[in-house]
């Protein structure tokens, strides 16, 4: 994305913010504990599942797919894509494993439990987050809108996002978490949660400053990256190509 259209994504965001702030709630965030994070992980999908944190990484001759130990920030099991995929967003639905890829127009499926390759599917947008209600598939594709999918990733329906009426752009990385789906608005330090019925924006949580200045370096990219673990509702956050992955709690501002 070019420099200027981050910074009008970013502004028009602002503003959809301050001018809806009577009725959208508004978070910061506080830390609560850190983790090491593999600073070569473009981190496109962050999602927990029987206990096992899961991460998909993109980038041409990059991606791949991690199981990662939390302490060591390291990958206990993984596997690498050809490099003429740059892998987006992943969920576990069922007993597969599904991983979208940006511009490729192809979606792969894994078994869950052995992460070996079943079958490799058409899919007609490009794909950005991916995330489950436990019944569908839910993805983004950068724009304001959400698709649900069936397994074969059939469309359902799709699902408008917008704050106050107007329409929200950029949404990429999702998670489900407590009926609400939160998304990572890309190139910004803003998070929303979103009404998965009426697509309409309920809160929005700030997360500027997470990764200190120090730790950033030349290869340093957006935020990206929401898991929150079901066995205790804790909340996890970390970003494209980042040394540090984040336990947050929320702070509303009043």
């Amino acid at each position: 994305m070019k420099t200027i259209d981050r910074l009008f994504a970013i502004f028009a965001l602002l503003l959809s913010i301050v001018s809806c702030e009577a009725k959208v709630k508004r978070y910061t965030i506080d830390v609560v504990k850190e983790y090491p994070h593999m600073r070569d992980a473009y981190t496109q999908g962050l999602f927990f599942h029987n206990g096992k944190l899961y991460e998909s990484n993109g980038q041409y001759g990059q991606s791949s797919f991690r199981i990662l130990d939390m302490e060591s920030g390291k990958a206990t099991q993984s596997f690498n894509f050809n490099k003429k995929y740059f892998v987006e967003g992943s969920v576990i639905l069922g007993d597969k494993l599904y991983i979208l890829t940006w511009q490729s127009k192809v979606a792969f499926v894994y078994n869950a439990k052995t992460l070996e390759y079943e079958s490799s599917w058409s899919y007609p947008r490009e794909g950005w987050g991916l995330t489950t209600d436990g019944k569908s598939l839910i993805a983004s594709d950068g724009s304001s809108r959400l698709f649900y999918m069936d397994e074969k990733f059939n469309l359902k329906k799709t699902v408008n996002v917008k704050m106050e009426g107007r329409p929200i752009r950029y949404l990429n990385e999702l998670e489900y978490i407590d009926g609400k789906i939160w998304a990572n608005v890309y190139t910004t330090d803003i998070i929303l949660i979103i009404d998965p019925e009426s697509g309409n924006v309920e809160a929005s949580i700030d997360c500027s400053g997470l990764l200190p200045d120090k730790l950033r370096d030349k290869t340093t990219d957006v935020l990206n990256g929401i898991a929150r673990n079901p066995a205790d509702g804790k909340i996890y956050l970390t970003g494209k190509n980042w040394p540090r992955m984040y336990e947050v709690k929320l702070k509303e501002v009043k």
